[in-house]
């Protein structure tokens, strides 16, 4: 532990629902601190966190930082008018950002840092599991929910070794802010452009990234990918080949394609750590996935099953729909999807006209706009359109008699209408997938209510 987080003994968190933010405040719960925060509103997270001691306030005001406080962890999101921000300023009190908390951690162990463009949280859970079952007790922080030693769901391990696995993301180049001896590159494409501009700038993220791996450190990735290649120009780290491992991927509770890479990948991480390689892939044939990454949530009424995935940009759509179809060849798939960001939407339109073949009906809410202000330019609507366009003449996809002829495309104002068509066109025996990162969850735990 580092002298800041093992000197402070009071800890406020700005945001402190947040997926990755909430798993620091549980780490230091874990190590007797006292933890207190805001967030929003009220979710699984606080509530949790409530339960193991922390004072949680809902909404922002100055006046919900007590007097005394160490530290002031805060997330990216918290902006500089925020009255907390404002009020911190104040105090002169010592403030981290999530990713500098992460660099505090990881520069006293032993660093395995997940990126990629899409995967990230499911390898991380991948190698989580490999790590427990051959004893080497790491401490976990993971942007999702996994299961823990004990079975339970949580985006924090409490470890006692010196490993630390922590998934690592490229917004706004957070990731520099880990100090990784393994890095994990899962793959490298066109996202966040927001931020980036481009892919060449995406790439040029990563290389940073892998910079930082030393030089008896190790990178795993897919080194023949061309994105890739180009990221570890000059990298003198060893590199270990993901590509090594697939043909050893035969049996995996999680289905599609990209779900074996991400176990090679996860298999490759084991061997840098020198776990053997034949007990890295039985453990993997037992890992039963990370939340909402195409996690099975119930059976509506009418009898159809009801799956929650994050997808949110054009890959992780196709690949989680190709997984789905891989897993119900004969079955009738409806995917609800949420836009995630105008500026994602509108940047990468095009792709996400392409990404939705797997998929017998399609149907979109409206944009989530996360950090953005509204863009009347970009919307559900016209990526409904687009859809449509991007449909081929119908034809039975890969062999599937009762494949509809006729792709629908919908497109609705609000959840509640949504959930109102879906309680009357869904039949026994469809696959129904709520898709996105915003809160489109809630019209599948609509429909199982």
């Amino acid at each position: 532990m580092s002298s800041i987080l093992g000197k402070a003994k009071n800890i406020y968190f700005m945001g402190i629902g947040g997926i990755g933010i909430s798993a620091i405040a549980r780490m230091l719960l874990a190590q007797g601190k006292k933890v207190s925060g805001s967030d929003s509103s009220e979710s699984e997270i606080t509530m949790a966190l409530k339960k193991l001691g922390a004072k949680i306030f809902i909404g922002q005001k100055a006046e919900n930082i007590p007097e005394g406080i160490d530290l002031i962890i805060y997330t990216v999101a918290v902006k500089a008018d925020n009255p907390e921000f404002i009020r911190a300023k104040e105090m002169r009190a010592k403030m981290l950002t999530y990713a500098e908390t992460l660099n505090e951690i990881s520069r006293s162990k032993y660093t395995i840092a997940v990126s990629g463009t899409h995967g990230k949280t499911t390898v991380t859970a991948m190698v989580a599991k490999i790590m427990i079952d051959a004893g080497l007790d790491p401490t976990v922080i993971v942007g999702s929910l996994i299961k823990d030693i004990n079975g339970e769901t949580t985006n924090f391990i409490a470890g006692k070794s010196r490993y630390f696995l922590v998934e690592a993301c490229e917004y706004e180049r957070s990731f520099l802010n880990i100090e990784p001896k393994i890095a994990v590159i899962n793959n490298i494409d066109a996202d966040h452009l927001d931020y980036y501009i481009d892919l060449a700038g995406v790439i040029a993220g990563f290389h940073e990234f892998a910079e930082k791996v030393p030089t008896d450190g190790f990178i795993v990735c897919d080194s023949v990918d061309e994105k890739i290649s180009k990221a570890l120009v000059g990298i003198k780290a060893k590199i270990i080949d993901r590509q090594e491992f697939l043909p050893k991927i035969k049996k995996l509770l999680v289905p599609g394609n990209h779900n074996r890479l991400n176990a090679a990948t996860a298999v490759a991480v084991a061997k840098a750590l020198g776990v053997e390689i034949g007990k890295a892939i039985k453990s993997l044939e037992s890992f039963t996935g990370a939340w909402r990454r195409f996690e099975y949530k119930g059976k509506t009424n009418s009898g159809a099953l009801v799956y929650e995935d994050y997808a949110h940009n054009p890959q992780k759509v196709r690949a989680a729909l190709q997984g789905a179809r891989e897993m119900f060849p004969n079955k009738r798939i409806v995917v609800v999807f949420q836009p995630h960001l105008f500026s994602r939407t509108k940047l990468l339109l095009n792709e996400f006209a392409t990404a939705f073949t797997d998929a017998d009906e399609i149907i979109l809410a409206p944009i989530f706009p996360a950090r953005e202000k509204f863009d009347p330019t970009i919307s559900s609507e016209i990526l409904a359109g687009e859809i449509k366009k991007a449909q081929k003449p119908s034809s039975p996809l890969n062999g599937v008699p009762n494949r509809s002829e006729d792709v629908s495309v919908l497109s609705f104002l609000n959840f509640e209408s949504i959930v109102s068509y879906l309680k009357t066109s869904l039949k026994s025996g469809d696959v129904l997938i709520t898709m996105g990162a915003g809160e489109q969850y809630k019209i599948g735990e609509s429909l199982l209510a």
